[in-house]
This record gives structure tokens, sequence and C-alpha cells, in this order.
């Protein structure tokens, strides 16, 4: 293989992988949205913390996913995201001769693709002998 396609398929495989562990992070992930609104519009939108208010006191209550503070004024929602609990990992169950047909299958498709050049010349230090007389010529042959 040529030391650009072995680059390559490493930088491929690198970006694949720091990209699949970005997506197991970002899924396993909790975090809240906290938002003040104060007379019907939004004052401050904040993640992870809590958000600032516009000074005012109120009263909070509780509900399911979101809590919400409501006064005459002032309402602050907060939604809790929550990410996934358990990481499972798929195990495939091959037979070995499925297992054998697989890899056979694999390295034939793959093969197909792979540009070879072939670097061996067989005559490269052959010097070819000095031509003294053309015999073309001095027999008069000639192919038409």
């Amino acid at each position: 293989m040529c030391t650009f396609d072995v680059m390559f398929s490493k930088t491929i495989k690198n970006i694949t992988s720091i990209s699949l562990a970005f997506l197991v992070l970002f899924s396993t992930m909790s975090f809240s949205i906290n938002e003040h609104y104060c007379g019907g519009s939004l004052v401050d939108t904040s993640w992870f913390v809590k958000a600032d208010t516009c000074g005012m006191e109120m009263d909070s209550t509780e509900n399911k996913n979101e809590l919400v503070s409501s006064d005459s004024c002032c309402n602050d929602v907060i939604t809790i995201i929550e990410g996934q609990d358990e990481v499972q990992q798929t195990v495939f169950n091959f037979s070995s001769e499925q297992q054998i047909f697989l890899t056979a299958f694999v390295y034939s498709y793959a093969d197909l693709f792979i540009v070879k050049e072939s670097t061996k010349i067989s005559f490269e230090n052959y010097i070819s002998p000095l031509l003294v007389n053309d015999i073309h010529l001095l027999d008069e042959t000639f192919l038409i």
C-alpha cells in the first residue's frame, strides 16, 4: 500500500473513534435549561446554572419535568433533559462458518479497490546488444 493510503485510513479511523466517543459522551450527559421571564418577555437563559433574575420576588411551584415559578409578573422555567443511564454493547454471535465467510468476503471485496502498482521490472539491468547491421534491410524481409 502507498504511504498516503495508510495515513488516510489511520486518519479516518481516528476521526471516527473520536466522533463515536463524543456521541456516547453527549448521549449520556444530563443538563438543565433555566429561563427567567419577566412580564411575558424572556430576560435570561442559562444552561447548567440558575438564570439571572430581574430582581423581583416570586413564589415557586414544582411540576413533573419542569419547575415553574409564578407571580404576577415573573416566571422561571427549568427544563431538565436527562441523558441515557445505561449504555449497552451489542454483541454479534456468529458461527465459525459465518465468521470465515464474512472474513473472506470482506477481504476479497476490499481487495478489488486497492490499486496495486507493479514496481519490479525484470529486465531493468539488462543492456541490449549493439546493433551492427539491420538484418531486415540485409535480407530484404519486410512485413506488410
